[in-house]
């Protein structure tokens, strides 16, 4: 194992690289927002159906299980750099298109194309987390990037509705899309690997490798990936947690309009709070596991007993439909996302905890496409359920109940979160 030389302060050029992730993650959140903020609006103004809202989430959705099978496995093959800039690209192309849509059928293929282009974005920062960050300072250099997620719901819920009342909808989408051009000139300008990055001092680079050496073929293909039990630990706890979470994004500010009554301008302060309580949870959670970490405990216990604690805070959520008060069901709402996240950035740590460098890009991408793909069928049955129910209840009670059933299949399948042995 590498030490720093005596005497040599470590540096902080891996946090640079974080806020880098930070400042993409945030982006990618906004563009993707944009549609779920105005869905109120746009519904009444183009006339969409529940289903037709549905099928138009579920075109994301579909793109993205796919785009991201085949960005984990490019990135891997071709480095983050490049891989990065390019999804960015891509999406943000596709998020301005959305101003140019009309029906069903234009906002679905913009919405393919986003999520096409989006799918980069967790499988890239996750294998720059590998690169940049010994073990014990992913969860919470993931938890840090993550909460860009958040930031960017805030800022979407702060700026989209007053860009829409003074300039039009198609005008947030074209002005929101084009930020992520400016992040891809700081990115290419400054994103290198350790080993190539001339500011980063010996210290800082016997830290970012302090690890243990990782014995594992140059290539690794998806069919031996597919034949380890902690590849579906990974793909099974996304395929039933991720949905929820696309489930708050898409039909949050549905449901207030429903059940409050709020306008366009009336979602943005409540959904700010929302938003701003779910940061807590994104860096905490990666904080707390990565603490108790450095207190002693094993990486397998410190991010399971973290999970157990999202999973039984989520709960209360059941409560959320039935709720009096709009804030009474913001902070239950908000409790939820919270956890939400803080177990987010903690099963995004499993593919490094478990997997070599060389292969964290491709089980991440495995991950998020089984989320992805649950994410369509909640997105579908979402759908009908309130076409023919008008209740949010039957959707809430799976989202309280998901995280449990997940952790448990997690344990059976991989009871000991510890690198796999390659033969």
């Amino acid at each position: 194992m590498k030490r720093k030389p005596a005497g040599e302060r470590t540096g902080h050029v891996r946090w640079t690289v974080c806020g880098l992730l930070f400042a993409a993650t945030t982006i990618n959140y906004i563009d993707r927002q944009v549609l779920g903020i105005l869905a109120p609006h746009l519904q009444k103004v183009l006339g969409w159906s529940e289903v037709e809202y549905g099928g138009i989430v579920t075109a994301f959705q579909a793109a993205y299980a796919v785009g991201l099978a085949l960005f984990g496995r490019l990135i891997d093959r071709y480095g983050t750099r490049i891989g990065y800039a390019a999804a960015i690209v891509l999406w943000s192309v596709a998020a301005m298109a959305h101003a140019a849509a009309r029906g069903v059928v234009g906002f679905g293929l913009a919405r393919f194309s986003l999520g096409l282009g989006e799918s980069g974005n967790f499988p890239s920062a996750i294998k720059a987390v590998a690169e940049w960050f010994p073990r014990r300072e992913r969860a919470l250099a993931t938890g840090i990037f993550n909460a860009g997620s958040n930031i960017g719901a805030v800022i979407a819920a702060a700026v989209v509705p007053w860009i829409t009342i003074r300039f039009g909808w198609p005008a947030a989408f074209l002005l929101t899309g084009a930020l992520g051009f400016i992040w891809v000139i700081f990115w290419l300008a400054s994103y290198h690997t350790p080993e190539d990055k001339k500011n980063l001092t010996p210290a800082e680079l016997a830290h970012i490798h302090s690890d243990p050496p990782e014995p594992a073929p140059d290539k690794i293909p998806w069919i031996r990936l597919l034949g380890h039990r902690q590849t579906w630990a990974i793909v099974i706890g996304k395929f039933l947690t991720d949905p929820i979470w696309w489930f708050y994004l898409y039909w949050l500010p549905k449901f207030l309009n429903a059940k409050f009554g709020l306008s366009l301008t009336g979602l943005g302060l409540p959904l700010i709070v929302v938003y701003l309580i779910t940061d807590v949870g994104s860096v905490g959670g990666g904080w707390l596991s990565s603490a108790l970490i450095r207190r002693g405990w094993t990486v397998n216990r410190s991010r399971k007993i973290v999970m157990l604690a999202c999973a039984l805070s989520v709960l209360p959520i059941l409560t959320a439909s039935r709720a009096s008060h709009l804030w009474g069901a913001v902070l239950l709402i908000g409790l939820a996302t919270a956890a939400h996240q803080a177990w987010s950035a903690n099963i995004f740590t499993f593919a490094s905890d478990m997997f070599p460098k060389q292969a964290v890009g491709s089980v991440t991408g495995l991950g998020g496409t089984a989320g992805a793909a649950g994410g369509m069928l909640f997105s579908a049955s979402a759908g009908f359920i309130l076409e023919r129910t008008g209740s949010y209840w039957p959707l809430f009670a799976i989202a309280a109940t998901a995280y449990l059933v997940a952790l448990g299949i997690i344990q059976i399948l991989a009871p000991r979160l510890k690198p796999v042995a390659w033969r």
